[in-house]
């Protein structure tokens, strides 16, 4: 029988936090006064994401040695807060498709979207408060609003070439990796493990987060579509400065740079422009450095677990690094 991998042993590991997990996330989904409220969040919450934020609450808890039920609180925050941010980005992406379904905006409306997120928002935070830990509702809020100033800052540099790699990665640190070191740090918080730990979990999540955005923005240049649950190239066609092109940017000829200049800043876009692109990114070898700096996050990520006790989780959590980024290698 076949090693079965990481991911899988998480979800085997945790199965019955996770059962308690999911529940929770439909008892609070229910509103009494909106049903729009649970038909929009339920599209998007049940459609088959991998709910590998909440896991790794559980794991983190686990990990410590945690023995009460607040684990799942965390867990369903770290969830509510993740759906609320994608309804959000479907509609500032103007997205018509998430995980290989239509979004919640194409099958209702904008309004709804951006409602629904603000009230799955307001949930997480009845749920913060209700674990009665100050420092867990601190670090949550905190990055919430770091997940905010992440897509804001996304959008002040949309369509601008002159974006370096150092404020990519403020952006994806910000939008994803912030909400990755959130859920492993209050994971261990809530076992009331020592700061080394916390701190140990808190740099694996931020890694991990890096490293899986890095190679989100790489699948959209190279990805199967049923695989990533959109269209390759969307990125391009939105015209956003992900790490590829950043570099390709920096790497440009004149006519290179006209051809970003056109299609990205201008939004000047024919049917051969995403082809052309492609070329454009083998040629400066841009998709091999984009992969290279997700493994090396994916490393980092690993070795930020070097602290913690040896145990089967741990070993799972340092697999599931590689895991990330072996959708690209």
């Amino acid at each position: 029988m076949a090693k079965i991998g990481p991911f899988e042993q998480l979800q085997a590991e945790l199965a019955t936090k996770m059962v308690a997990v999911n529940t929770l996330i439909r008892t609070r989904m229910v509103s009494k006064h909106a049903p729009r409220i649970p038909e929009v969040t339920a599209h998007l919450v049940e459609a088959g994401g991998k709910r590998l934020r909440p896991l790794l609450t559980l794991a983190a808890a686990k990990m410590c040695g945690y023995q009460g039920e607040d684990d799942v609180k965390l867990a369903a925050i770290v969830e509510f807060i993740h759906t609320a941010t994608l309804l959000h980005d479907d509609v500032v992406d103007e997205s018509d498709q998430r995980r290989g379904r239509p979004t919640a905006n194409l099958l209702w409306d904008n309004k709804s979207s951006v409602l629904v997120g603000d009230y799955l928002f307001s949930r997480s935070f009845q749920l913060m408060v209700e674990t009665g830990n100050l420092r867990v509702l601190d670090i949550l809020a905190n990055a919430s609003a770091v997940i905010a100033e992440g897509e804001v800052l996304q959008l002040s540099v949309a369509q601008d070439l002159s974006t370096s790699e150092g404020t990519y990665f403020q952006v994806i640190r910000g939008k994803t990796a912030a909400l990755f070191s959130a859920a492993t740090e209050v994971g261990a918080v809530i076992a009331q493990a020592n700061q080394t730990n916390v701190d140990a979990l808190r740099d694996y999540g931020d890694a991990l987060g890096i490293s899986f955005q890095i190679v989100d923005d790489l699948l959209d240049y190279g990805g199967a579509s049923a695989a990533m649950g959109k269209n390759t190239g969307d990125d391009f066609r939105e015209r956003k400065l992900t790490l590829p092109v950043i570099l390709a940017v920096a790497k440009a000829s004149d006519k290179e740079r006209a051809f970003w200049v056109r299609t990205i800043e201008k939004g000047d876009q024919n049917d051969d422009d995403l082809a052309r692109a492609m070329e454009i990114l083998h040629k400066h070898a841009c998709l091999d450095i984009t992969k290279n700096k997700a493994l090396g996050w994916a490393k980092t990520a690993e070795s930020a677990l070097g602290p913690l006790p040896e145990s089967a989780l741990k070993s799972t959590l340092a697999e599931l690094a590689g895991y990330v980024v072996s959708r690209i290698v």
